[in-house]
């Protein structure tokens, strides 16, 4: 009896985390689409679209080390109630100022890097939250349940904000993403079973220790390297894509940022891309291995990406960004999927928030903030996406030349 009892209150615990989980991930897309539609009906301005992507990813290369080092020390639901919070509050900043008639394109890019940095470290605790949660044996359950439900949410709700945005004035849409995150805080203050490390912190020696003990893991192996380093290029190919796909909407398909629901389809294509990738990938890798599947996806996502350069009408750029989100979300999950696999336990927090910190951390922002500057210099968006694409083209060699790459696509 004792047992079921206990069964019963982790599953209520479960649900609690998986609603606020839920929540959390809304209002991250929400701010996502609507903060650079924000930033561009604002000022008009490629370069102002593009500072507010890089803000959004600038913290995980700033932060990602010390908030997985954290992470795996302290009192992780106290870290992410508090995280959540914060970011409410953040968030509310917005719609005030814009109710005042105050707001300004840098307060949304501040907004814009405080989120962020409150969710490197959120994230970083929630690596290991779930596992202290439900235990290793349901493990693989949760993250079925947990995957499912966030990456529906990251197709569909791409779609309806940017209809939303079309008919609401972006920084009202702010107001609901302070409240999402306020649920989340309450749904994670609910939870009755401890998701804290036992290990406290005792000295800055050691969080700098494990630090390198995750960077020299990372570096170590030459596979997961050269994945990672593929993985920067990767991100900066999609930040170009990010920063500029709203002035690329308006002046090259015609699909103005408000009162067009034609933004809604550019902003889904890449979700649905990701979806049909999570569905096609276990088979794909089950048939080819990890290192051929990343061999074979990368220059499909790099066609992907010149097909959406070139399309010149907005439903041959939607087909396009379909594949290219299909390819891509295939060399991210892949690349994250194999280096959980040769990973060992205790140090799997450490070294994917440094995996993620380097590839996203660094890609996504150097990405925006290439593809902002070309876009301002040369006055036409495409020009940003090309640079992006270049980088991603460099990512693409690099895979290519890498002989412990090569030598593991090899038929066993």
């Amino acid at each position: 009896m004792g047992d079921t009892d206990e069964r019963n209150a982790t599953d209520r615990d479960f649900t609690r985390y998986l609603n606020a989980r839920v929540l959390s991930v809304f209002g991250a897309v929400v701010s996502a689409v609507t903060l650079p539609v924000l930033v561009y009906r604002l000022t008009g301005s490629a370069g102002w679209t593009s500072a507010v992507t890089a803000a959004e990813a600038l913290p995980y290369l700033v932060f990602g080390l010390p908030a997985g080092a954290l992470a795996d020390r302290l009192d992780r639901q106290r870290m992410m109630v508090a995280l959540d919070f914060a970011v409410a509050g953040a968030l509310l900043t917005v719609p005030l100022a814009w109710l005042a008639g105050a707001l300004t394109a840098p307060h949304v890019v501040v907004v814009a890097f405080a989120t962020q940095t409150a969710f490197v470290f959120f994230d970083a605790a929630n690596f290991g939250a779930l596992p202290a949660l439900v235990g290793k044996d349901r493990l693989t359950d949760a993250y079925s349940r947990l995957w499912g439900r966030t990456t529906v949410l990251e197709l569909v709700v791409p779609g309806l904000t940017g209809l939303l945005v079309a008919v609401v004035a972006p920084a009202a849409l702010l107001a609901v993403n302070a409240l999402t995150g306020v649920g989340s805080a309450l749904l994670l203050r609910a939870i009755t079973r401890s998701l804290a490390n036992p290990r406290p912190v005792q000295g800055a020696g050691e969080l700098v220790a494990d630090v390198r003990e995750g960077l020299r893991f990372l570096w170590r192996e030459p596979v997961i390297r050269t994945l990672t380093l593929v993985g920067v290029t990767h991100s900066a190919a999609s930040g170009a894509w990010v920063a500029v796909v709203v002035p690329f909407a308006d002046r090259v398909l015609g699909v103005a940022p408000s009162g067009d629901v034609r933004l809604a389809a550019l902003f889904s294509c890449w979700g649905v891309g990701a979806i049909i990738a999570s569905r096609s990938l276990p088979r794909l890798t089950r048939r080819w291995g990890n290192a051929r599947v990343a061999l074979g996806a990368l220059p499909l996502s790099l066609l992907g990406g010149v097909l959406v350069l070139v399309g010149g009408h907005w439903l041959v750029v939607c087909a396009a960004a379909v594949c290219w989100g299909w390819a891509g979300a295939t060399v991210v999950i892949n690349g994250i999927t194999y280096r959980q696999q040769v990973c060992p336990e205790e140090l799997q927090s450490r070294v994917n928030t440094t995996g993620r910190m380097v590839a996203w951390g660094l890609g996504q922002p150097l990405g925006a903030v290439l593809a902002g500057g070309v876009s301002v210099a040369a006055g036409d968006p495409r020009a940003g996406l090309a640079a992006g694409l270049v980088v991603l083209a460099l990512g693409v060699a690099t895979a290519w030349v890498t002989p412990e790459l090569r030598r593991a696509a090899r038929p066993s």
